[in-house]
């Protein structure tokens, strides 16, 4: 507010002390100035041209509008609901895509995930995009074609992040299917401005075409919500879809039966790549369980250990304690780790490894109560030796990465 007061001041001064004749050709000037901003604002033929196939085709862009109020209102939800927009947890709370989730049933989050964000720049990127590209796009190749489009590039962008983000990721974000519109998008100019008659496209649309691109591509760049391959990938599909629909686009919209045809096969395909993954589970959780359940067996035989050197039992009693306390124990966690099913290939050799642990550190035990009651030394040497071999194959269980 200052600076502007001074710049006034200023201005005022500067006019006070011009010469008539030097107010007069200001005056000109601005006037000048004036006529040619209004003039820029008027429509160039080639604008009207296109307004007016669009006109023909949609008045609005229905979709486009739709998808941009979707991505505000779940921000908006997300922004007033309890939980950090940082936390993995409310993240997949609304929809995000995470396999151990998703491949148990919530096949939904293939789609919804698109519809999460990160934070303000995150949404914004994707509305300058959207809104910049789509308030056209969608006119010139049809409603359905673009949905379509938008719906089948999020799906296969999810699938490609499963196969190729960690198992625990968590991926969200629009960028894929937004990377979609720009492959129809390519599509359409490839058939619209490469045939005759050409599609009329003037300078100021592809302006605003260039800026939302930019805003959205140099963010994505700088992120990585969803990956890059998954983004290539909704690129990829968009492209193809759009190769198959907007044949025609300087004549007409893509054909209604057309691009639901593609889209029903193009997710179909997708959902086919997402069979092997199903029942995936993250392994790690119960892996890591395997470590307390050996402290806490071997500090309870230490204990009793400390009360036979003060004569406070006898190694009969050691052994029941093995035989009643210990064994049962590591029994039932044996049995969670048997019944894992659906790990990941990386995390199948830790699962091994812990089977493993338990046949080893069982079998010490057991030997080591036999050793205690015949009070054999070789039984109790032989305990020791099968002991040190589970605790190598803890050693490989445990190196699993936190859960968290």
């Amino acid at each position: 507010m200052i600076s502007l007061v001074g710049l006034l001041v200023l201005a005022a001064a500067a006019l006070y002390f011009m010469s008539p004749e030097e107010r007069v050709k200001l005056l000109k000037r601005a006037h000048r100035y004036l006529i040619a901003g209004v003039d820029s604002l008027r429509p160039t033929p080639s604008e009207d041209a296109l307004n007016e196939i669009l006109r023909a085709r949609a008045r609005w862009p229905i979709v486009t509008l739709v998808l941009l109020v979707a991505h505000i209102v779940v921000f908006v939800a997300m922004l007033v609901t309890p939980g950090s927009l940082s936390d993995p947890a409310t993240l997949v709370g609304w929809g995000a895509n995470a396999l151990t989730r998703t491949g148990n049933g919530e096949w939904w989050r293939l789609a919804s995930s698109s519809f999460v964000h990160a934070g303000p720049i995150h949404l914004f990127a994707t509305i300058a995009a959207l809104f910049s590209v789509g308030i056209v796009l969608e006119r010139a190749v049809g409603s359905i074609a673009f949905a379509a489009v938008y719906v089948m590039s999020a799906i296969v962008a999810s699938v490609v992040s499963l196969w190729t983000a960690e198992l625990t990721a968590v991926t969200y974000g629009s960028s894929g299917a937004v990377f979609g519109v720009y492959g129809l998008l390519l599509a359409t100019a490839i058939y619209g401005g490469l045939r005759q008659p050409r599609l009329p496209v003037p300078l100021v649309v592809l302006k605003r075409v260039g800026a939302g691109a930019t805003i959205f591509v140099l963010y994505n760049v700088m992120t990585d919500y969803l990956g890059a391959a998954s983004e290539l990938a909704g690129l990829a599909t968009g492209l193809f879809a759009g190769l198959v629909l907007a044949t025609r686009v300087v004549q007409q919209k893509a054909p209604v039966g057309r691009a639901s045809l593609v889209g029903v096969v193009t997710v179909a395909i997708a959902l086919l790549f997402v069979v092997p993954l199903r029942g995936m589970i993250d392994a790690r959780p119960a892996l890591l369980r395997v470590a307390s359940i050996e402290e806490r067996t071997s500090s309870e035989y230490a204990a009793a250990v400390e009360k036979f050197k003060l004569g406070q039992i006898s190694t009969k009693a050691l052994a029941l304690i093995i035989e009643r306390n210990i064994i049962p124990a590591l029994q039932a966690d044996r049995t969670r780790v048997d019944a894992l099913r659906g790990e990941p290939r990386d995390q199948a050799p830790l699962v091994a490894a812990a089977r493993r642990y338990f046949e080893l550190r069982l079998k010490s035990w057991r030997t080591r109560a036999d050793g205690l009651r015949a009070s054999k030394i070789p039984l109790l040497n032989e305990a020791e030796r099968t002991e040190r071999d589970a605790l190598e194959a803890l050693v490989i269980v445990m190196s699993a990465a936190p859960a968290e």
